[in-house]
């Protein structure tokens, strides 16, 4: 005899059987919510192909300026060596190049320099390294100088931030390019005698310290309006109730903040040195001859460009690469870097 369902039973069936299934949750997926701000902002830079390329171009100018000295044992010249007393055919009866396009040839690939007849290859080579070490070292100590005193004036205030705002101002309204012109002789003459050739070092030394001493005052001020903001900020306020140090909250509670605006700054400082410093060289107040130098190719190459256009063009157009996809990788890592930044 078969016993009856209970009423009760027979709907708690029925809505058992009608109830959705329960939703697992989905798996983790590396969704953007999970990934730190560092990982978030490598993604949103390796979706923007316009970055990646200036990324690659830039990588390339530091590889070749980082292995010149191999690159021209291997190619078998250097910059300094007037290969045209050697070998008179090489020139003109005007001391151009006799071959076409400047001389250009499998031996000399970017052709020899009129009147001296150096390798213009070899000679580009080192005056992108010279110029680029020039333009990283002022570039390194600039962010420092800039860092430290920006950040210590805003979160110090008061008499501080007022005395350095108005070293800030001082600096920022001084015509620098004049400056420099008008300047670097009197550095040079502190440590050399007037009849005495001024060393290489002492120039590049002289062109970091000064490029640096008036690069500075812009970055600062970023910074100290960035940590005027910050230090009223709740978690400041509570590193401060636990009894941080002031060290301690620079470090660990406001440089974190910072490096997006630091980097950015980084990315567009080192090309306007590199630009900046080939300008002095050319106006003969930085490096020069026979010291290769980018600056320095330019102006020998402004002398001759109307019999030999090719000695120009190359310093030339690679600056301008450089320089552009330098600002271009600078746009590209402020827009990752920029948590709003859409991609």
């Amino acid at each position: 005899m078969t016993t009856p369902t209970p009423p009760a039973a027979a709907e708690l069936e029925v809505v058992e059987d009608d109830a959705p299934a329960p939703r697992t949750p989905p798996a983790a997926s590396g969704d953007d919510e999970s990934l730190s701000p560092g990982k978030l902002a490598w993604r949103r830079f390796k979706r923007d192909r316009t970055g990646l390329i200036s990324a690659g171009v830039v990588l390339f100018f530091f590889v070749i300026a980082l292995a010149a000295p191999l690159i021209a044992k291997v190619y078998g010249k250097d910059p300094y060596t007037t290969y045209a007393s050697a070998r008179p055919e090489l020139l003109d009866a005007f001391s151009y190049p006799a071959g076409a396009n400047g001389g250009m040839s499998s031996e000399f690939w970017f052709g020899i320099e009129p009147q001296l007849g150096r390798d213009v290859f070899t000679f580009l080579l080192y005056g992108i390294r010279n110029s680029l070490g020039i333009a990283v070292a002022a570039s390194v100590l600039t962010m420092v100088v800039g860092v430290v005193v920006g950040v210590t004036a805003g979160y110090l205030g008061g008499k501080t931030d007022y005395l350095v705002g108005r070293i800030i101002d001082i600096l920022l309204s001084v015509p620098s390019t004049l400056f420099f012109i008008a300047f670097m002789p009197v550095v040079f003459g502190l440590f050399v005698a007037d009849d005495d050739n001024i060393p290489t070092s002492l120039r590049a030394v002289s062109l970091i310290v000064v490029l640096s001493a008036f690069g500075w005052a812009s970055i600062a001020r970023l910074l100290r309006g960035q940590v005027l903001g910050l230090r009223e900020r709740e978690f400041v306020e509570a590193a401060k109730v636990t009894g941080a140090s002031p060290m301690r909250i620079v470090f660990k509670e406001l440089l974190p903040n910072l490096w997006t605006p630091i980097i950015v700054q980084a990315t567009l400082l080192l090309p306007l040195f590199v630009t900046s410093e080939a300008g002095l060289a050319f106006l003969g107040v930085g490096m020069i001859d026979p010291t290769p130098d980018w600056g320095v190719m330019i102006g020998r190459g402004a002398q001759f460009y109307n019999q030999d256009f090719t000695f120009l063009l190359f310093p030339g157009l690679s600056m301008v690469i450089f320089v552009l996809a330098f600002n271009l990788l600078g746009d590209s890592a402020r827009d990752a870097l920029d948590p709003k930044s859409k991609r």
